[in-house]
């Protein structure tokens, strides 16, 4: 079920500004899934991922969800459906954790959205979420037209984390962390960018931590630049 943060259920299956559920199959079983729909004319649809569910990430975190309000809401411009979805074994979505196969579930969502709207997919993803999103969407042979990291972790929890696609991968990226964020060093988040493939953009909310702690309107303002430059 959606959160009071959601918007009011309003009818109608492609209303701007309604949310619904999403009944998503996912290779693991049921995944509980909400859909803000958008403008009819949107270019484009989106999708956002969450943080670790070991740790309380659901579709409802609040990086995830003020994400979605750049993507969806009439304010920035962009009125895109947006679609977030638990990952397996989070919330009322089938199966277990598992740390890798996530990305299946992210494959899941973007040929949902495919299907549902055919037109290209944003793919977006804080922390955990963004490392599943760089799996899913590098090399993607559905319609991803650019791909948001926020959060991107490279050491969290004791383990490191790698991502030999990016030098491959020639979809539009937004690396966006704050300066301060302890699983991704600004020195170690630049490294990473620098070997990432072209065309790539990095953002560094300055005094900002992993979870943009009192820097939620800077990260929605620099996800909508980079947005805007991809639709100009």
């Amino acid at each position: 079920m959606a959160t009071a943060a959601d918007l009011t259920l309003a009818s109608g299956l492609h209303q701007a500004g309604a949310v619904r559920s999403v009944d998503l199959a996912g290779p693991a079983g049921h995944l509980e899934a909400l859909l803000n729909t958008g403008s009819p004319d949107a270019p484009l649809s989106a999708l956002v991922c969450h943080p670790h569910p070991l740790f309380g990430g659901t579709m409802h975190s609040k990086v995830v969800y003020h994400a979605m309000k750049v993507f969806n809401a009439p304010a920035f411009g962009f009125e895109f459906p947006v679609l977030r979805f638990n990952f397996r074994g989070t919330g009322a979505s089938q199966g277990q954790h598992h740390g890798q196969d996530e990305a299946e579930d992210v494959h899941a969502a973007i040929r949902w959205l495919v299907n549902e709207y055919n037109r290209p997919v944003v793919v977006a993803g804080f922390s955990f979420g963004a490392a599943m999103a760089v799996r899913a969407a590098c090399g993607c042979s559905q319609r991803v037209r650019s791909l948001a990291m926020l959060g991107l972790p490279i050491s969290a929890s004791n383990r490191d984390y790698s991502y030999p696609e990016l030098p491959l991968c020639d979809l539009p990226k937004l690396f966006l962390s704050g300066d301060n964020d302890r699983f991704a060093p600004a020195d170690q988040l630049k490294r990473l960018a620098e070997v990432s493939a072209e065309p790539r953009k990095l953002e560094l909310v300055a005094g900002a931590d992993h979870f943009f702690t009192g820097a939620l309107a800077q990260m929605q303002t620099r996800l909508a630049g980079w947005l805007k430059e991809q639709l100009a």
